[in-house]
This record gives C-alpha cells, sequence and structure tokens, in this order.
C-alpha cells in the first residue's frame, strides 16, 4: 500500500493555510494551518485494501482529504470543507486543483443554511457549558463562532463565501482578549441568528448543490489516472 504520506507528498492538487491566518484573525501566536486535497492514484481503488479517506500529516498542523471525499462533504455544505475552497491562501495548485477551484459555486447550495447553524448550535453550547462550569467562555472559540455566524449570514444573503473578516477584524479580537462581556456576545449572536433565518428566506443560493458538474469532473479526474502510464 502506499504510504499516506506519499499519497500527500506525490499527489496532492490544492493545498491552502486556514484558520486565523486565512480568515484576517492572525496574531503573532497563530499556528499555521495547513490543508489539502490528493488524488489517489485510480488503480489504489482495485485492490481489497483501499486509499484513506484523508489523511493528518505528514507536517504539524496539516491535514488532507482524498478528492471523492472532499467532494462528498463539499455537497453536504459541511463548513469547514467550504471555507477550504475559498481561503485567499493558496501554496499549491495544479490543473486539477484549479477545476476544482472553479467548481466552488457548484457547491453552495441552501444547505448551507443548515450545516453552518447546526455547527454554530453545537459550539454555542459547549460555550454556555464553559460559562456555568468556569464563569466565563473560551474566548478564542467564541471570537471564531462569532466569525463563522457572519459568513453564513452574508453567504445566505450575497450568494458569495468569504471567510476573512475584513471591517470585524478589531471587534472579534477584543472577544479573544476577553474584552468583550458575555451577555454582550449573546446577544451579538443572538441578532446574527435573527438576521441569517431571515437572509434564508429570501437567499439566492439553489437548494441544492450542482451535483452533476461536480460527479462528472470526479470522474474525468478518475478516468484520467486510469489511463495514466505508470511512472
Amino acid at each position: 500500500m502506499t504510504p499516506p504520506e506519499q499519497l500527500v507528498r506525490d499527489h496532492t492538487v490544492y493545498s491552502c493555510v486556514m484558520g486565523s491566518r486565512a480568515f484576517g484573525l492572525a496574531t503573532p501566536e497563530s499556528d499555521t494551518d495547513r490543508r489539502g486535497v490528493y488524488v489517489a492514484p485510480t488503480a489504489l481503488f482495485w485492490r481489497f485494501e483501499k486509499p484513506p479517506t484523508h489523511i493528518e500529516g505528514p507536517a504539524e498542523e496539516q491535514f488532507s482529504w482524498e478528492l471523492e471525499r472532499f467532494c462528498e462533504l463539499a455537497l453536504r455544505a459541511n463548513p469547514n470543507i467550504l471555507e477550504c475552497l475559498h481561503s485567499p491562501l493558496v501554496e499549491q495548485v495544479d490543473d486539477t486543483g484549479r477545476e476544482l477551484l472553479a467548481l466552488r459555486d457548484a457547491f453552495l447550495s441552501r444547505r448551507a443554511h443548515a450545516t453552518f447553524t447546526g455547527y454554530a448550535l453545537s459550539q454555542r453550547g459547549k460555550l454556555e457549558a464553559d460559562v456555568r462550569r468556569h464563569g466565563a467562555p473560551r474566548w478564542k472559540h467564541a471570537m471564531h463562532l462569532l466569525r463563522l455566524m457572519t459568513s453564513c449570514r452574508d453567504l445566505l444573503r450575497t450568494g458569495v463565501l468569504t471567510i476573512d473578516v475584513g471591517p470585524d477584524r478589531d471587534r472579534l479580537l477584543a472577544v479573544r482578549h476577553g474584552e468583550v462581556p458575555w451577555p454582550e456576545i449573546e446577544s451579538w449572536m443572538a441578532r446574527l441568528t435573527e438576521e441569517t433565518t431571515k437572509a434564508a428566506t429570501r437567499t439566492p443560493l439553489p437548494a441544492a448543490p450542482d451535483e452533476a458538474r461536480v460527479t462528472d469532473f470526479l470522474f474525468r479526474v478518475r478516468r484520467d489516472s486510469a489511463l495514466r502510464p505508470p511512472p
């Protein structure tokens, strides 16, 4: 079986930086979170032992998905996956990766409302548990939750996913530093929830992603890999 690190090293079609650096919220202490997509050679799927759907590493803070798994999650409107496709910090991309990026709009749909808000609800529950137990939330997590909720609202309003926080940077960093009282954060979240619900009723996003376009892309990538002569 091909070693996982070799799949990442030799078959990555797209990689980017995510996290605070991509969101415009980096501080001197911020890690560099790298995310990528690799295409396992088609011949590897003809064995009983299939190639991995995702790989952690080999570098620190690095995580990659096999193309099919990545597309599957993107079609489900997984927030982390959709944001990877919109990172402003692209480190590596080949022709297949560029075609994947050109499909960004095919993955966007009204499903994002349920997935983004569902994730936000679960994270808010964790923050509220922290407040009950410790008297304060994890401020960094509160900052990122507000960022995600804002991104969801704006996606539903415009049909475009933007992950850089822009003019909200200073206020969000104030949350991270514990300078914004928890009741004010709760009010902020409540307002974002209301605005997001309203935006969902008039969003320009289609009801479902364009799965046919994505399927055609995946088929062609697999076919071209199968026909490619071995090195």
